[in-house]
């Protein structure tokens, strides 16, 4: 294997650079074929073995459908609403406080995301926004961005979705690193100052591998345990010693994504209370108040910050609802946000599978489309899967089915039986 000179062959150089085999030689197919691999971003291996154009077929109208994973697809949705039914027993938090940390470091212009991490992490931001509030109707919500090693506050905590949207829309300059502790603190100094009875928790959203901090980071962390706030993290790029150990000691949830669809998943994880912490929070008795709506006359004298709704206490006026009076610091709400808040305490029950050979309805009882009774008889291809109610017996489409469990959060069948 030597040379006259004492060098290693040709032969050797390869059986040691390639493959353990001396004997094996890849060829420049091979080497193209790892590089292309080595160079695919993750968008694009995600889509790199899915030949998705192969399970599409023609229905009877010529309209084009899937034909494979719709059972799996329905088995997961219905198992995500049978684990909600079976921890209804949780106790969770009808109020919450909820400070938004997102993280526009330089770290963000990445493109391992299609077209790069910050459209798609400010495309999900605005829809976790909609789907919190919708999830938590009497809740609040603020937004902090951290970037150039210190944080600032774009909201203040408030109960409607289109200020954070709109805010976020100008304010998306990525610029330096994210600084951890500046965020911690300013996200702090405003939730030790509310009420016990609400949770106080914060979402950091994270996309760089590094934190510049003026001081020592696990101070943040411990005055936030002290406070009772709860630190949660979402991960796009990889894990982060002082994040997971941030979210361990303050009881917070702690994710990576892997992909564009696992990091909404994560974020969209956060918008449904998490279960109740005894010890950070008390049961108590909390006044509100229902304002009525009344038009603001040209030229009137009023008290707070203006707005058609008026305190029942001290006739001030605010803006929008939920919220608090600005000057007697009474709750404000409406009483649709209030119902609306219950159902994850009496969430509806799962419905059962129609079993196959027994009677079906022609038509879903909710949207009255008509039920295939192929869907019965093990066919997975059908995107129908009817289900009935245990409660009034009625049939329901796997559609409909999704939305009385994920958004109506109320029987149509039961609620028709109970007027009769």
């Amino acid at each position: 294997l030597e040379d006259d000179d004492g060098g290693l062959s040709v032969h050797a150089r390869r059986g040691r650079g390639w493959h353990a085999n001396p004997m094996y030689e890849p060829d420049d197919d091979d080497l193209a074929a790892e590089e292309q691999a080595r160079s695919l971003r993750a968008w694009e291996k995600h889509y790199q073995n899915e030949n998705t154009w192969e399970d599409l077929e023609e229905d009877e109208s010529g309209r084009l459908r899937m034909t494979t994973g719709e059972k799996g697809y329905r088995q997961k949705r219905r198992l995500e609403i049978a684990q909600v039914a079976a921890n209804s027993h949780v106790c969770k938090g009808m109020i919450r406080f909820l400070y938004v940390i997102l993280d526009l470091s330089l770290a963000v212009n990445e493109e391992d995301m299609r077209p790069s991490r910050l459209a798609v992490i400010s495309a999900l931001m605005y829809k976790f926004f909609r789907e919190y509030f919708s999830q938590n109707p009497l809740s609040q919500l603020g937004l902090v961005v951290t970037r150039n090693g210190i944080a600032e506050r774009l909201t203040e905590l408030s109960g409607n979705p289109e200020t954070h949207i709109a805010a976020l829309k100008e304010n998306l300059d990525a610029a330096g690193d994210m600084s951890i502790q500046n965020s911690l603190e300013l996200a702090n100094i405003s939730l030790a100052q509310l009420p016990l009875y609400g949770s106080r928790e914060v979402l950091f959203v994270v996309s760089g591998l590094s934190t510049c901090d003026p001081g020592n980071v696990h101070t943040a962390i411990a005055a936030a345990k002290s406070a009772k706030v709860r630190v949660s993290v979402v991960s796009v790029a990889a894990e982060m010693h002082v994040c997971r150990r941030m979210s361990e000691e303050t009881g917070g949830m702690f994710g990576v994504s892997t992909s564009q669809h696992h990091l909404e998943e994560l974020l969209m994880g956060h918008a449904p209370p998490p279960p109740l912490n005894e010890q950070a929070t008390k049961a108590s008795l909390v006044h509100m108040g229902f304002p009525q709506k009344r038009a603001l006359e040209q030229g009137a004298f009023f008290s707070g910050r203006g707005g058609e709704y008026v305190c029942p206490r001290c006739s001030s006026r605010v803006e929008e609802l939920p919220s608090q009076c600005t000057v007697c610091s009474l709750t404000l709400v409406s009483s649709p946000h209030l119902a609306r808040s219950y159902h994850h305490l009496f969430p509806v029950a799962p419905f059962k599978d129609v079993e196959e050979g027994g009677s079906v309805a022609e038509n879903c009882f909710a949207c009255r489309r008509k039920l295939d009774i192929r869907a019965t008889q093990g066919n997975d291809n059908d995107d129908q899967a009817p289900s009935v109610c245990g409660k009034c017996q009625q049939v329901f489409c796997f559609p409909c089915d999704a939305y009385i469990h994920e958004r109506l959060h109320n029987c149509p069948g039961c609620e028709n039986a109970s007027f009769k």
